[in-house]
């Protein structure tokens, strides 16, 4: 699920872009777009959130040592530890996320400096702005980087916690 909203969220992103710039070349129209990239990834990061939670779930309450259930989850949590089963890939795809955040800057950067104050006698004030509301974007996918890098040992705590406590459904 998280690659089809990848490719769908890049391609609305994409034909949103190019509306703009075509049709309402104008620099506020710009946060359309990346109100999509925002959108897309946050349904990116809910879904991946989840789908570990989950997988912690099943790991705790069924993947006991004295099971003679499949131990998918225990063993999936293993091979992620291994420094050679690295694959590189990125769960939420926040690379592509940031470049295009970035790109979709340069319309807005090409417009302000052709007019309107400064700031500091350099930047363009309404790219500023612009470039201030697209720093929060990238912000956020770091900090959402941050909560998957430790979310499975922190939601495998969470869940040994209370089932130890029977507070288990």
């Amino acid at each position: 699920m998280r690659l089809i909203v990848v490719a769908i969220t890049f391609v609305a992103w994409a034909a949103l872009v190019l509306a703009v710039q075509v049709f309402v070349p104008i620099p506020l129209f710009s946060l359309v777009p990346l109100f999509v990239l925002a959108a897309g990834f946050e349904v990116v990061f809910a879904t991946h959130v989840g789908i570990e939670r989950i997988g912690r779930y099943v790991q705790v309450r069924y993947e006991t040592n004295e099971s003679d259930l499949p131990a998918w989850e225990r063993s999936a949590m293993a091979l992620g530890a291994h420094a050679r089963a690295r694959t590189g890939i990125d769960p939420l795809a926040s690379g592509l996320f940031i470049g295009a955040a970035a790109l979709n800057l340069v319309p807005v950067l090409l417009v302000s400096l052709s007019e309107g104050p400064n700031v500091l006698g350099v930047i363009p004030a309404e790219f500023a702005v612009f470039a201030g509301i697209h720093v929060l974007f990238v912000w956020r996918i770091f900090k959402a980087r941050r909560f998957a890098a430790r979310q499975r040992a922190a939601d495998l705590e969470i869940f040994r916690e209370i089932v130890r406590g029977g507070r288990d459904a």
